[in-house]
């Protein structure tokens, strides 16, 4: 059985062994090994911060999981900027009919990604080094359905290194905190004058978390400085 916090079961509002089953279903103990690698090699290679150990499920396995709530069925997602692999992992694993690709710049976590992908087993994953920006990494990953991200960079920046990525009528997802309609709101000239239009913040997870995940949505509508008419 997975290893849930004891701490997060101290509310006893929220069932954490519930939510993890809902969200993932038969690949809730490839779930649970993700969450013990974050909390063991995560920590070690500076990936995850200690304190972060006991809300690991609810700050950020399941909070990046529900994601899947906005992908279709299918679909190619890219994850900028993954990290130690958020959202792109548990969104993965939750929904193995996606295609996901973490874009990763720095080889520390570019090899933790591997790692983890190989030990999981995670077929439908692939682990790619460099910047989201980068020439190479545009042609290579470039025309996805989804672009994801998480705590990266603020929104217009974000913008500049996502929407490359994405293919015209496809999204941008950003998971953001209880500022985004904010962001949107400050960056929205900017957004439009990228390529970007409907512009929305969404909440994910509503029936499953104690605090929803709030996800920036933005539909690249045009190529780079031109509008759709």
């Amino acid at each position: 059985m997975f290893h849930v916090e004891l701490v997060e079961l101290m509310d006893e509002q929220w069932d954490v062994a519930g939510a993890v089953a809902r969200v993932f279903g038969e690949r809730a103990e490839q779930a649970g090994a993700y969450r013990d690698a974050l909390a063991s090699d995560g920590v070690v290679r500076g990936l995850i911060g200690p304190r972060e150990v006991p809300r690991l499920w609810v700050r950020h396995v399941l909070n990046c999981a529900v994601l899947g709530e906005l992908v279709g069925a299918g679909e190619t997602v890219v994850d900028v900027g993954s990290g130690a692999g958020l959202p792109g992992i548990p969104l993965a694993i939750a929904r193995p009919d996606v295609r996901v690709t973490l874009v990763e710049p720095l080889l520390r976590r570019s090899v933790f990604l591997q790692e983890t992908v190989d030990a999981l087993g995670l077929d439908n994953v692939t682990v790619v080094r460099g910047r989201a920006e980068e020439s190479g990494v545009v042609k290579e990953v470039g025309g996805a359905d989804v672009v994801t991200s998480r705590a990266v960079a603020p929104l217009e920046k974000l913008a500049r290194w996502s929407l490359p990525l994405v293919r015209v009528g496809g999204r941008m997802l950003a998971l953001k905190g209880s500022s985004a309609a904010e962001e949107i709101d400050r960056d929205r000239a900017a957004l439009t004058r990228l390529g970007a239009g409907n512009l929305e913040a969404l909440e994910c997870g509503g029936d499953i978390l104690p605090v929803p995940t709030i996800v920036v949505r933005a539909e690249r509508v045009a190529q780079h400085g031109r509008r759709k008419r």
